[in-house]
């Protein structure tokens, strides 16, 4: 077994699109960082990608040794078809995961003094009224077509917080739609929508839509990490959540629209559109209305505050990598 004491970052599931984030985000700090991946053992980028199955023990445990922080963010894409097979995978990835961690934390001479796993905000009621913050109501609603996804978030919230790891701080990361311009995030597809003149309102458009930058998702990590009165779950969301028409009236706006409305896109034609595209209508039709509570209370100050400012930051990257 790998025992190098190691006082950087560990990475589970951390060669996505988050974890990519997240990765450069320590580096720059003059971090180290270790990536538990399905992949080869490699060195790339400056990144120790370490080869793990994300369901038993292995040599891989010996990075936790003297780690400074352990964030998970294994788990299956929810960007599919929910029929029998991919339930399955999509609930396995995340508390199988999440289980032989705690297994690994518990056995760990010197365990990392902070463990941060991925959660959702899906978590949360379906709601057009008040916001809801970490004490918000759990719960599916029929006409968010939801019940799955907040079994899952169940499911991996216990599965995290079940785990025996004395003296290991624990925090369920509830997060919103991160924007940001890396491979299988979001906004490129938004944008890519609205440049073809498809960025109109989609269903009835009055769904809130809650969201956070990666910048901001990396610093409120980090934050995190030197917090140490802070446990439980967290959202991280930007305080402003907005309506699905704002949000998509925002795009057009600033992404280059050919027209300045857009075409909408009503349930029928979302209900056949998630069909071929091999995904599920909850993804957009439930009312994401979920704000920050803990990370303003206790200071944390957000640099994109605002959908519209957090969209044209992204705009400004893509041109100036274009120049």
């Amino acid at each position: 077994m790998d025992t190098t004491p190691n006082t950087g970052i560990v990475l589970a599931g951390g060669s996505g699109f988050l974890g990519t984030a997240l990765a450069q985000f320590f580096l720059r700090q003059g971090r180290a960082v270790s990536v538990l991946t399905r992949g080869k053992r490699r060195l790339a980028s400056g990144v120790r990608f370490i080869h793990w199955d994300g369901r038993s023990l292995g040599a891989w445990t010996g990075q936790l040794e003297g780690a400074a922080a352990l964030i998970n963010l294994a788990g299956r894409s929810v960007d599919c078809r929910y029929h029998a097979r991919n339930r399955r995978l999509i609930l396995g990835s995340r508390t199988e995961s999440t289980r032989v961690l705690g297994q690994a934390v518990a056995q760990c001479r010197k365990p990392p003094p902070i463990w941060m796993n991925s959660s959702t905000a899906t978590i949360y009621r379906h709601t057009f009224g008040d916001a809801w913050g970490e004490e918000g109501e759990i719960g599916a609603t029929p006409e968010a077509k939801d019940k799955f996804s907040v079994e899952v978030a169940r499911a991996w919230e216990e599965a995290f917080f079940e785990s025996r790891t004395p003296g290991v701080r624990k925090i369920a990361l509830r997060s919103a739609m991160v924007l940001g311009a890396g491979r299988n995030s979001v906004f490129p597809v938004l944008r890519r929508l609205t440049r073809l003149g498809l960025g109109g309102r989609m269903g009835s458009g009055r769904q809130f839509v809650s969201w956070i930058h990666e910048v901001d998702f990396c610093r409120a990590i980090t934050w995190l990490i030197a917090r140490p009165d802070i446990a439980g779950p967290v959202n991280l969301a930007a305080p402003s959540p907005l309506p699905n028409h704002e949000m998509m009236r925002a795009l057009r706006r600033i992404c280059g629209a050919p027209f300045s409305l857009g075409l909408p896109a009503p349930a029928a034609l979302l209900e056949l559109g998630a069909f071929f595209l091999r995904t599920e209508t909850e993804l957009i039709i439930k009312s994401r209305k979920v704000i920050p509570g803990l990370l303003p209370a206790h200071g944390f100050r957000f640099n994109f505050h605002r959908f519209e400012d957090a969209v044209r930051d992204l705009e400004s990257q893509d041109a100036a990598n274009n120049l």
